[in-house]
């Protein structure tokens, strides 16, 4: 989570939402690390989560990661939880909830949809206050 999160400061330091992903394999080797980059790719679907999962894929050579883990710092919203679910990925590890957003924990709970056919363990709050503040700092800022 702590690289996650300094994804996160990278992310917002250039202007974009600080989200920031990893994915690890069964030993915990990274495979992939991203930052949101929505703005600079102008891509909505640029997210740091479909980023690290599809650099991760392609480091290996294959579209599924059913031995890994994503890291994440904020709740996924539905599109990445969509996206976690055909990756196949093993356990999702996500920082501060997102109760507008998020499509884990609220909203369309992706997991929890008799149309979902793969759902990964799922372990949030880790590092909670770290991540929300990243983004609390954030918004605040634009607002001033």
């Amino acid at each position: 989570m702590e690289i996650a999160l300094q994804e996160a400061a990278s992310a917002a330091a250039r202007g974009e939402v600080p989200v920031g992903a990893v994915v690890t394999d069964a030993r915990g080797t990274v495979l992939s690390r991203a930052g949101n980059e929505v703005e600079a790719r102008r891509d909505p679907s640029a997210h740091a989560e479909i980023l690290a999962l599809r650099a991760a894929a392609a480091s290996r050579g294959d579209k599924v990661l059913p031995d890994c883990t994503l890291y994440v710092t904020l709740e996924p919203c539905p599109m990445c939880a969509q996206a976690i679910s055909f990756f196949r990925i093993r356990r999702l590890c996500f920082g501060a909830y997102d109760s507008k957003g998020g499509g884990v924990e609220h909203g369309a709970r992706v997991f929890a949809a008799s149309s979902c056919h793969h759902a990964p363990e799922v372990i949030g709050g880790l590092r909670e206050s770290e991540a929300a503040a990243l983004l609390r700092n954030f918004f605040a800022g634009l607002r001033a």
